[in-house]
């Protein structure tokens, strides 16, 4: 008696096929401008709800990065101030595509110092975030960005 292949299976074809689609669909380039979308929505919703009006850092988070964030080396207020407009900027730069890889580093770093020092036991989480950025930093923004339309890519 032969082995059934995978191959000889009817929904293996029409699953290849779908992949195939797929695949032709969200190419490099695609795959990079949704990267650049979510990891921009991610950080600046969370800059969003550190400021007043546009770009007031609220009481409430010099509290926060007192009380529980309490980075090593930076007052609270400092640390409060570079979190907030990295939170802001470099997820503008992402969706505009300009300075990708800077961009996506930067925030894979403050995505280290959250790891490391804010919630430790959040790696899931931050693993999610840093697997788009890492695609960033090694690919860049691709075809839909102002990096390649400048030439800089």
């Amino acid at each position: 008696m032969n082995a059934v292949q995978l191959s000889d299976l009817p929904a293996t074809g029409k699953l290849t096929r779908c992949a195939r689609r797929l695949s032709a669909l969200l190419n490099d380039n695609v795959l990079s401008l949704l990267a650049r979308l979510a990891i921009a929505a991610i950080f600046l919703q969370s800059g969003r709800t550190k400021v007043d009006g546009l770009l007031s850092v609220s009481d409430s988070t010099y509290s926060l990065f007192a009380e529980e964030y309490r980075l090593p080396l930076l007052s609270p207020e400092l640390a409060a101030h570079l979190a907030t407009y990295a939170e802001h900027l470099f997820p503008i730069l992402l969706v505009l595509g300009l300075c990708t890889r800077f961009s996506a580093l930067a925030l894979l770093g403050m995505t280290a110092v959250i790891q490391l020092f804010v919630y430790p036991d959040a790696w899931t989480t931050h693993l999610g975030w840093a697997v788009p950025m890492l695609l960033l930093i090694s690919r860049g923004g691709g075809a839909y960005s102002l990096d390649r339309r400048l030439g800089i890519a």
